[in-house]
């Protein structure tokens, strides 16, 4: 008789037992059945279905247009996979943003019809409204603060955040917000290692970077840039752990001459 080993689920008070004994908090995102399905079994903490969904998988310059409909399928793919990881669900731009009611309809719609288990929004102060409003429906909410790529406009640039005194100040009030508003951890993206690691000492949440230094509570890369399968993206908080690009490429150059050649299908490989 086979034991079926029980999968540990991840959940945010394993996450807030991993910030307190000092255990690292691994983080990738997936926006497929296929590719969450190997993330998940590799034993990732958390798998985010990032609106980068929007660039990765659609082509688009920016998250802005990915919309909350794309998003449910993305995540309800992921979620199929899924037996371990905590998957957390990016809002969408316009899904939540000055409207806390529209805020709630947005991630109940993301819990009920992809099953996800929490929904990440970009802000601070601004979105506290949102924040409070979805939290009453009981669903977990992370926060993202620092570069908020939905509001690239707004900055006009990618460059890093919250380097000048007054800024710093302010993102670390609004991670204090957030963690009072009770959100269960919190993105740092692209802000200076320094003050990543003054929020995560002063708040009791992890605090997960993406180009946000060591000295916290956890790493976030998106899939794809990690896997060398984008090649235009360099910035200098990425490792390449691999160049999927020059293998797949190979695999498939292969494939062709070995159908312009005749080579494939061989003997064996017919009926």
């Amino acid at each position: 008789m086979s034991v079926h080993k029980e999968v540990k689920r991840v959940t945010t008070h394993v996450l807030q037992e991993m910030k307190l004994r000092g255990e690292k908090i691994s983080m990738l995102t997936a926006y497929d059945y296929s590719m969450a399905s190997i993330v998940d079994q590799s034993g990732m903490d958390i798998i985010l279905v990032g609106d980068s969904a929007s660039n990765v998988m659609a082509g688009h310059e920016t998250t802005l247009p990915i919309t909350l409909d794309q998003m449910i399928y993305h995540a309800a793919s992921v979620i199929r996979a899924v037996n371990r990881a905590l998957v957390v669900v990016d809002l969408p731009f316009g899904t939540y943003q000055g409207d806390s009611k529209e805020a709630l309809r947005s991630a109940v719609r993301i819990m009920k019809e992809a099953e996800a288990h929490a929904v990440k929004l970009e802000g601070g102060r601004e979105i506290k409204d949102s924040v409070d409003r979805i939290l009453s429906a009981g669903i977990p909410v992370m926060g993202h603060l620092g570069l908020t790529p939905q509001s690239i406009y707004k900055f006009g640039t990618y460059t890093v955040r919250a380097k000048g005194k007054d800024e710093a100040e302010i993102l670390i009030e609004d991670a204090k917000i957030l963690e009072e508003a009770g959100c269960f951890a919190l993105i740092l993206e692209k802000v200076p290692a320094e003050l990543a690691a003054k929020v995560a000492k002063e708040v009791t949440i992890p605090v997960i970077g993406i180009g946000a230094g060591g000295d916290i509570d956890g790493q976030v890369l998106v899939v794809h840039d990690m896997l060398g399968i984008t090649q235009e993206f360099s910035p200098r908080f990425l490792r390449r752990y691999h160049n999927l690009y020059e293998e797949m490429s190979g695999a498939f150059k292969n494939y062709i001459s070995d159908v312009k050649s005749g080579d494939f299908p061989n003997e064996k490989e017919q009926y």
